[in-house]
């Protein structure tokens, strides 16, 4: 990789400019929740902590950003991004890409007061980012091989782990060096090393680091297979407590407080294609590795300190299927059929027994870690799947799409989701509130093997929607979506950032997310 660099440094001193090209977009989406978040946006805690005992709970506790209350307001706002970029293309095969971006609310930045009259400057210190700065060089000594080096989107596949979207209005992109090496018309290899965080003035070998090599052959008609190996190294240290050498020796004779560097790997297949009509999708992806990171987040009492996980791992599969078909007739309907699985895990309970040992160590719950991921399993993104980061769940949908008029095309999808690993709550009961949510009152919490399960069913979406591509380039897109809320909404499930944080309402009131879009590319 640092050769590529170096090379890249090298070649681009010596090319001479050809042509300057200048694009973008400029997109507008208002949105609009009922029933969904909780208020402003403030996390509720659905049990006090001290219920819980000496259970390990993980980061976040029993908070919940939703409430699916018709108690509370509802939520909308109009969000705006710009983006713009300029390419430079050089003799000897040799590019520069530069990407700005901006994104904001509509009204965040506006500069006048209408009751003062005052006219101040706006607050500009989360306005334009630069998104993407690279070099490219082509066909590298006469060969099939391509270099970026620099701050770069990198998209795999259909983005399913490897994206650079953290929702369609946010984008993110790696400070990173990539080889593609394409030597026929039907294999593709690219191989990367992307900095995620540098902590080198602080720590000598504690950044976060991301690797991967992912390679694509179509020469099989009609299957294409894509095999891939993706490696994010978290060399962070970690600790529990910093104890003198007294204390320091009696956690290594006890075994504790000894994190290793956080290793996660995933292994992943892909086969998908389309003959005739049909058109298929397949992947399946496999982790492994060690997580200290993550376990030590999972922390509970023990003696006179506080130890997590020393020992957690990485260990968990997913999948996605995606099978439609699409009739020859003249609005070109497509029926389909999806499913996806994320393996969950909760060990957030307590056998009676290991709520009477005092030496029990604690145990962190891992679900699959989405990684980068740009696929979302319903368009209220924030409502139920938002910011791709849900796990412990599994899914199937159905739906069809079509081409009213050469311009205009609309769906309609349904969709069902179930917790894999539900939560258990200690014994509880729970109190009507006329005005107010209803208040969860554990009956005896010093009995923390004393518990009641949550109910797995999330619920089913319904989702509608219509596009009119105005021009080759404008298009404008409105939908509607509604949420049936299942009971383990209300009851509450560590389902969201990859199953760390619970998603529990106060209530179980339906859903509806409704969306105006439209962008313009040039």
């Amino acid at each position: 990789m640092m050769v590529a660099l170096g090379i890249a440094v090298g070649v681009s001193a010596f090319a001479d400019l050809q042509n300057v090209t200048v694009g973008g977009e400029v997109r507008v989406r208002g949105r609009w929740w009922r029933n969904a978040w909780a208020g402003n946006y403030a996390p509720i805690t659905r049990m006090p902590i001290a219920a819980f005992g000496k259970r390990a709970l993980g980061p976040f506790g029993v908070n919940s950003l939703y409430d699916f209350d018709d108690r509370g307001n509802d939520i909308t706002f109009v969000e705006q991004r710009t983006l713009l970029n300029v390419k430079a293309d050089f003799t000897d095969s040799v590019a520069a890409f530069i990407e700005f971006a901006d994104y904001a609310w509509w009204g965040e930045d506006f500069r006048s007061n209408y009751l003062t009259g005052v006219d101040r400057r706006a607050d500009t210190a989360d306005d334009i980012e630069v998104l993407q700065s690279y070099i490219e060089i082509d066909e590298m000594f006469g060969h099939p091989l391509r270099a970026r080096i620099g701050r770069q989107n990198i998209e795999m596949g259909k983005k399913w782990l490897i994206g650079s979207q953290g929702s369609p209005f946010l984008p993110f992109s790696y400070d990173a060096i990539r080889l593609t090496y394409d030597p026929v018309d039907a294999l593709t290899i690219d191989a990367w090393w992307a900095k995620l965080a540098e902590s080198g003035p602080v720590e000598e070998d504690g950044d976060e680091d991301f690797y991967g090599v992912y390679g694509t052959y179509s020469g099989i008609e009609p299957v294409s297979l894509s095999a891939y190996w993706v490696w994010v190294r978290d060399a962070g240290k970690v600790f529990d407590t910093q104890n003198d050498w007294l204390g320091e020796w009696v956690e290594d004779l006890l075994d504790l407080d000894d994190y290793d560097v956080t290793n996660l790997h995933t292994v992943g297949l892909r086969a998908f294609g389309k003959t005739g009509g049909l058109d298929y999708d397949l992947e399946l992806a496999y982790q492994f590795g060690d997580a200290s990171s993550a376990g030590v987040l999972f922390q509970m009492p023990w003696v006179s300190g506080v130890y997590g996980d020393d020992g957690a791992e990485y260990d968990a599969w997913a999948g996605d299927l995606r099978v439609g078909y699409t009739f020859d007739y003249t609005c070109s309907p497509r029926i389909y059929v999806a499913a996806a699985y994320f393996e969950g895990e909760d060990n957030r309970d307590l056998s009676f027994w290991e709520w009477l040992n005092p030496f029990e160590k604690a145990d962190a719950s891992l679900s699959f870690n989405r990684l980068f991921s740009g696929v979302c399993y319903c368009a209220a993104q924030d409502a139920l799947a938002g910011m791709q980061d849900m796990s412990n769940f599994w899914t199937v949908k159905v739906g069809v799409t079509a081409n009213a008029t050469e311009k205009v095309s609309t769906g309609l999808c349904v969709a069902h989701f179930e917790v894999l690993e539900t939560f258990d709550w200690p014994r509880y009961i729970q109190l009507p509130g006329l005005w107010a949510p209803d208040i969860r009152f554990p009956i005896v919490p010093e009995l923390g093997f004393w518990t009641q399960e949550a109910d797995d069913d999330i619920g089913e979406v319904a989702h509608l929607w219509v596009k009119y591509q105005y021009s080759e380039d404008l298009w404008i897109k409105v939908g509607w979506e509604h949420l049936f809320t299942g009971d383990a909404l209300e009851d509450g499930n560590f389902i969201k950032r990859n199953g760390l944080l619970m998603t529990s309402g106060t209530d179980n009131d339906d859903t509806d997310y409704i969306y105006f879009d439209t962008g313009l590319k040039f």
